[in-house]
């Protein structure tokens, strides 16, 4: 029997360490790195070293600033016939920037990342937008498999960074709808549980709504996708309208609220936290 593919995971948040957890049980040799050390059996000290050998790479980091100082740290440990694959939500310029450094060695890249939080990791459930060539993907598709409930190949790459930060505007957004809608319905006297039922058997309803409304609601504001990097996909978005000379005054106002957030010190929390600006401690 040949070896198992060996698969180099940098990034051990809650998406990359599950992740990297499924990859394991499914018997694929994972080697993983993180900036500050996790007790793993499969963790490496040197990003280089981790690279060394594994026929891919997947990065699950926190932005593109990370993402450059970790490929620029392996680049010179990179071969030809590595693939690359990007999971973290990035800046359209770092996306472009990491095709043409993986160009320059003559590495396959794909353009990578998720929809889905924590439960949706842990269970092999995960949705990978891609952006790259089919052929590529045909190729790592059954790794993407081990942690996904589906693929969609969306274009070149850089079509999936815009798809996500897209994705995202809109899941801010609705949050902080929900927050003002649950705040302005508990000042008239209506209870948080008739909120959300009425909100169930409304076109409002959504997957979103049920999960973060009671959440909310019982001030749980554990975190599944944090203020944080919620935050910085808004000032992607923004940053991609601007470019594109369009006006979009409501993840911008949505991204002010989560600034203000922040700055409580909020930053770790779930980015459901927007309904901290209307509750009572």
């Amino acid at each position: 029997m040949s070896p198992s593919p060996t698969i180099a995971v940098y990034g051990l948040g809650i998406i990359g360490s599950r992740c990297a957890d499924l990859l394991s049980e499914a018997d694929y040799t994972v080697r993983t790195w993180n900036r500050t050390a996790k007790p793993r059996d499969d963790s490496f000290s040197d990003p280089g070293t981790t690279a060394s050998g594994a026929q891919f790479l997947s990065f699950y980091l926190k932005d593109g600033i990370a993402l450059r100082e970790v490929f620029t740290a392996i680049k010179t440990q990179l071969q030809p016939e590595q693939i690359v694959m990007n999971h973290s939500t990035v800046d359209l310029e770092s996306t472009e920037w990491l095709a043409s450094q993986c160009a320059e060695i003559g590495c396959r890249f794909l353009d990578a990342p998720f929809t889905g939080s924590r439960e949706a990791a842990a269970q092999g459930a995960l949705v990978y937008y891609v952006g790259g060539e089919v052929s590529v993907l045909d190729h790592v598709r059954s790794v993407l498999e081990v942690s996904s409930k589906e693929i969609k190949h969306l274009g070149p790459v850089g079509s999936a960074t815009v798809v996500k930060i897209g994705t995202n505007l809109i899941s801010a957004s609705t949050v902080q709808a929900l927050a003002e809608a649950l705040a302005i319905t508990k000042a008239h006297g209506i209870t948080p549980e008739t909120f959300t039922d009425a909100v169930a058997s409304n076109a409002s309803g959504s997957v979103l709504a049920s999960m973060k409304l009671p959440a909310m609601a019982a001030g749980n504001y554990d975190t599944h996708f944090s203020m944080e990097n919620m935050l910085k996909d808004s000032q992607f978005a923004l940053q991609l309208a601007s470019k594109a000379g369009l006006d979009t005054p409501g993840i911008r106002t949505t991204s002010e609220a989560m600034t203000e957030q922040c700055k409580k010190g909020n930053a770790h929390l779930d980015f459901s936290a927007l309904f901290k600006a209307y509750s009572v401690e």
